[in-house]
């Protein structure tokens, strides 16, 4: 006993403010003289909180969030079955919290703390988190869409296109609309020259879109967006407030509450500068039923998640994952979690035999327990913890028992008065309907419909003026024609009479075929009509 003693005193010891994360066990007894406490300068690097149902996941998270908010840290947390909105209400003073105190020999002090009860979108209480869909962006809504890579990367350039037109996409009728138009005749020749959009993907994320406004996104989506600086607050009093997003409404669209919570870590990297190492952390994120977040997910997004996982440790922010086996989380990920609390592992089927094994090669050898043995041990409110010491080097594995929250654990007896009583619910409560790529694209559409009604008709009028002017031409052909001759005089008349005889020398039968063509008959008519009028002179 003294050398476990020893080792563990030695390895979690620390001079710096820490949160405590209980007692080690040792033989099934407790050492109240092995506390085992987490410094508050190594929580950014991140953290794990792994175990099978009912094993006490919730409960770590929610004495982990208590300890935070004393220290002046404020954290956001993921309340899938509505518990944690408790945190805002003073536990029991009798029952179980206080006797797990007792046995760690930890003072028991029922308390509430400072909460800021959120909703996605304004479904179920809570005041209301938006995002435009432009600052969400395209891999993010690919994740919530199950697209494909070749999807994915056409959101893309449908985002790319409406970022340089100037169209902002702020909710799902934007995009639609948007989508719509690129394959439409007016809209194809817009993107020909950068790859295209094929009409059949199209159709895939039309129809993909229809699924997501019905599972919340029509809500999530617009304005006003959430200003990610309302995450960082602090209470008068100097305790951090506890952003906790409540998701019991949404409990059934998984994707949904999953991804949003993603976009407010992805928010959170872009928005936060570099700061480096820093005595406590800015903010401690908690991402509840982690596993989500990456089923399905395309490699493309993976490595997004990596990349802000990795970096977000230097703009002081730490996140804890909480699933239900480390391999729910990819290896890239996993990697960068130095602290971890592992609950009970439960092994009944060849499967959760495979999950063990590979949880057990995660942890550091231990001299003091057969680290399989303890996954599958462990009790109700117990763990197998490891963590990052202060010099930055993983810590024993060791059987810890953990502190019982202060606060009330089951949720809060009115969330949706908490929510209307908030400060932000008149910043964030109304939703906002401004210009967008729907109305603008709308706009053009018109326009160039005028356009076109306009050319129609400059056209058909050329036509009928066309058509007029054919119609117009015998009449004028007609009217340049010369006049027919006036009556010859008698004289004339005469003259033609013998010249004719004269061509009657020529021979009965030419005289005849002369008489017969129209120079002929002009001739007899003129000398009829002269020797008509000689007549009536006379």
């Amino acid at each position: 006993m003294s050398d476990f003693t020893a080792t563990i005193a030695g390895a979690y010891a620390t001079d710096l403010p820490a949160l405590d994360l209980g007692r080690a066990v040792h033989e099934g007894a407790v050492v109240a003289q092995a506390p085992v406490k987490l410094p508050l300068r190594m929580v950014n690097r991140h953290g794990l909180i792994a175990g099978a149902t009912g094993t006490g996941k919730t409960k770590t998270l929610q004495g982990l969030v208590e300890q935070l908010s004393a220290a002046g840290v404020p954290s956001v947390v993921a309340d899938v079955k509505g518990d944690l909105s408790g945190l805002r209400d003073p536990g029991a003073a009798d029952g179980p919290a206080p006797a797990r105190q007792a046995e760690l020999g930890l003072p028991f002090a029922p308390t509430g703390y400072p909460v800021e009860l959120f909703s996605i979108g304004g479904i179920g209480p809570g005041v209301p988190i938006r995002a435009t869909l432009s600052d969400f962006g395209p891999q993010l809504l690919g994740k919530i869409l199950e697209a494909n890579e070749v999807q994915e990367q056409s959101l893309q350039l449908v985002f790319h296109y409406a970022d340089t037109k100037g169209l902002p996409l702020l909710d799902l009728s934007d995009l639609r609309a948007l989508l719509t138009f690129l394959d439409s005749d007016d809209g194809k020749p817009e993107l020909a020259g950068i790859g295209g959009l094929s009409a059949a993907t199209v159709g895939v994320l039309l129809r993909a879109m229809v699924g997501l406004e019905i599972g919340g996104g029509t809500e999530f989506f617009g304005e006003p967006q959430l200003d990610i600086s309302d995450l960082l607050r602090v209470a008068p009093d100097g305790r951090g407030i506890v952003s906790c997003l409540e998701l019991p409404a949404v409990q059934d669209k998984p994707a949904l509450f999953s991804t949003t919570l993603m976009w407010m870590l992805a928010e959170l990297f872009e928005t936060l500068p570099e700061v480096g190492d820093l005595d406590k952390p800015k903010l401690v994120f908690f991402f509840d039923e982690a596993h989500l977040l990456f089923k399905g997910a395309t490699p493309a997004f993976i490595d997004s998640v990596v990349q802000t996982v990795r970096l977000i440790r230097s703009k002081g922010v730490g996140i804890f994952f909480i699933t239900q086996t480390p391999k729910d989380v990819p290896g890239e990920i996993l990697g960068q979690l130095g602290n971890r609390i592992q609950h009970a592992l439960r092994v009944f089927t060849p499967d959760d035999e495979k999950a063990l094994s590979s949880t057990v090669k995660t942890y550091p050898k231990s001299e003091f327990y057969d680290v399989a043995e303890l996954l599958t041990s462990v009790g109700t409110g117990e763990a197998a913890v490891t963590i990052l010491s202060a010099k930055g080097t993983p810590t024993p594995v060791v059987h810890t028992r953990l502190p019982a929250p202060a606060s009330r654990m089951a949720p809060t007896d009115d969330v949706a008065a908490a929510a209307a009583a908030s400060p932000l619910m008149a910043k964030y409560g109304t939703r906002v309907d401004s210009q967008s790529a729907r109305e603008m694209l709308s706009a053009r559409l018109e326009e160039s419909a005028r356009l076109q009604a306009a050319e129609a008709e400059q056209k058909a009028q050329a036509r009928r003026e066309k058509v007029d002017g054919a119609a117009a031409a015998p009449a004028a052909a007609q009217a340049a024609a010369p006049a027919p001759a006036a009556p010859k005089p008698a004289a004339a008349a005469k003259h033609d009479h013998k010249k004719a005889a004269e061509v009657a020398g020529g021979g009965a039968g030419a005289v005849g075929a002369f008489l017969k063509s129209p120079q002929g008959r002009a001739l007899i008519r003129d000398v009829g009509r002269g020797v008509f009028g000689m007549l009536k002179k006379k």
